[in-house]
């Protein structure tokens, strides 16, 4: 690859070049220089709009490193301050004066004007929305929340298994699933799934607390509960609860019959008796995992060349992120859980953060945030910040889709012809696995937020009946009846960001439609997915999913057809 060329910050016109965030009175100026700015022409609103925006890209980078750092090391006191004071000394500052400032623009005469501008009408509704749903009482409510969050972080953050006299992070121990020695996995498993029970009543008594706080939040903004609240908070114009539930019908009609074949197949494969839970990661065809890199370094030098040779362009995007020191990817101890690609909103060059123990699901991982990488490249230019905040279904739809156009170039990661089959094979069979996995926590969601006031015995209840909706018939849970009824207190999202997860839902669906354009046609394929993500949030979902050719559609009939797809392409591999 020729020298990259490094991005840089394009020159402030509000701020300072030389201003730090330290604390509120170093921001409060700039507010209220804009609350008390005479607006007296479009041109002048215009102006006031991306003054405002360079702000709120400021302040939106400084908290993202503060989060970053504190991820990349959740033993630092320092940094978990720094972060806590962002969150409690200058945001809470920050909402009512948002407020504010949404009300004077919603008030200004000339925003009709604007209205006929591109992104313009979609940014305003979402002013219209912050400022209906706006309530002070909520400002505390959110801090405190955002505080308690954080402690799922640092509790699973803290868990590690001593395995063969080693020391793990429960990622690490996790690949041992798919170790071919049955003893070994099953050793792993229960080992990982004890440690979790250590501290299930620790984030019992932490999600009670949260669904507490957060029922609070959505009743002071006039909701009948926050599920409500947050559809609204979350601008899902585009979609109902009620398409949800068809999604969730659909789900359990169309998809949970396939995976209870691939379970019946894995079973017959391994020729057992009993299907155990910690059989359902090996390979079934006796093959030691697959090992796609060996270090992180070498994770990043095999993306950057499989992005390459999609598109130079995209490979390059991913070698900017590497100098820059963008990248955190392997697992270690201390280390928050999960992974993410974080927009830093005003260099436009993201981060990438990851727990990679070298296995398939961290290759696809990289791909996954890749894609997200790639959309805060193609969004950097728009003219304001908000044009960038893409909602979850888009941008899922962006990461989600590169994971499976990758595949055509996943040879540089598996050399050997029948790996490559293999780790298509288990990609393939994951989307299989995704969607009833989506349905089930998002159905729990709803059932949590639904009843607020519900006991640990109901909510333990609750998931067992909902999991049971969605997942295989075939897996043997007998004895294993702890480990089964708090699966859900390892997914991150129900902690940190509530109700987003149906959009991989979504996405996932939006994704096999663009992989099935891209398999028609590579370049009209790779360039409508380009054009779509260039486009930010400047238009409605359902445009955006148009721009790639595909549909924002999640009725049975089209659930079937793209599932259809994606099981004819497993019997090809």
């Amino acid at each position: 690859m020729e020298d990259i060329i490094i991005p840089e910050k394009k020159a402030r016109t509000f701020l300072p070049e030389n201003f730090k965030v330290s604390d509120w009175e170093a921001v409060k100026p700039y507010f209220d220089d804009l609350l008390q700015r005479n607006i007296q022409s479009a041109a002048e609103l215009r102006r006031w709009f991306k003054d405002r925006s360079e702000l709120e890209a400021v302040l939106s980078e400084n908290l993202a490193w503060r989060y970053i750092k504190m991820t990349c090391d959740t033993t630092n006191e320092k940094i978990r301050e720094s972060y806590n004071e962002f969150i409690t000394q200058i945001q809470p500052r920050i909402e009512p004066v948002s407020n504010e400032l949404n009300q004077k623009a919603l008030q200004s005469p000339f925003l009709e004007e604007l209205k006929q501008e591109g992104g313009y009408p979609i940014m305003i509704r979402e002013l219209e929305k912050e400022a209906k749903i706006y309530r002070e009482a909520n400002i505390a409510l959110k801090t405190e929340e955002q505080q308690e969050a954080q402690n799922f972080g640092a509790i699973s953050g803290n868990m590690s298994v001593e395995i063969g006299g080693q020391e793990m992070t429960l990622q690490q121990a996790a690949n041992l699933l798919q170790s071919v020695d049955r003893v070994e996995r099953e050793d792993a498993y229960r080992k990982i799934t004890s440690r979790r029970l250590q501290d299930k009543d620790k984030l019992d008594a932490l999600f009670s607390k949260l669904v507490s706080i957060r029922d609070s939040i959505g009743k002071n903004a006039g909701f009948e509960n926050y599920r409500d609240y947050m559809f609204a908070a979350m601008g899902r114009f585009d979609y109902s609860k009620e398409d949800c539930f068809n999604f969730h019908e659909a789900v359990a009609k169309e998809v949970v019959p396939m995976l209870n074949d691939l379970a019946k197949e894995r079973k017959a494969s391994l020729a057992l008796d009993r299907l155990r839970p910690w059989d359902k990661s090996v390979d079934t065809s006796g093959k030691p995992p697959l090992k796609p890199f060996t270090s992180g370094n070498e994770l990043t030098v095999k993306t950057i060349e499989c992005f390459s040779k999609l598109d130079p362009y995209l490979g390059e995007r991913i070698a900017i992120m590497q100098a820059m020191g963008h990248l955190d990817l392997e697992s270690r101890k201390g280390k928050a859980p999960g992974g993410y690609n974080y927009p830093l909103a005003e260099i436009g060059v993201p981060f990438i953060f990851m727990n990679a123990t070298s296995n398939l699901r961290d290759m696809v991982t990289i791909m996954h945030e890749g894609g997200h990488a790639v959309h805060s490249f193609l969004t950097r230019d728009l003219e304001l910040n908000n044009f960038k905040h893409t909602p979850s279904e888009v941008a899922e739809l962006a990461s989600m889709s590169m994971e499976l156009i990758s595949m055509d170039h996943w040879d540089l990661f598996f050399t050997d012809e029948d790996n490559l089959k293999r780790a298509k094979r288990q990609h393939l069979e994951q989307i299989i696995e995704t969607l009833p996995w989506v349905a089930t926590i998002d159905k729990f969601q709803h059932w949590v937020y639904e009843h607020p006031g519900h006991t640990l015995e109901e909510r333990k209840k609750a998931w067992n009946e909902i999991f049971g909706t969605f997942s295989d018939s075939i897996t043997d849970w007998a004895e294993l009846e702890d480990e089964r009824s708090y699966l859900w207190q390892k997914q991150l999202h129900l902690f940190e960001v509530p109700f987003y997860y149906i959009e991989y839902g979504f996405a996932q669906l939006g994704a096999v439609a663009v992989w099935k354009n891209y398999k028609a046609n590579p370049k009209k394929g790779l360039d409508g997915y380009k054009n779509a993500l260039k486009i930010g949030y400047t238009r409605t979902i359902p445009e955006v999913y148009e721009a790639a050719g595909i549909k924002f559609d999640f009725s049975t009939e089209y659930i079937r057809s793209l599932m259809y797809f994606v099981k004819d392409e497993l019997s090809k591999i």
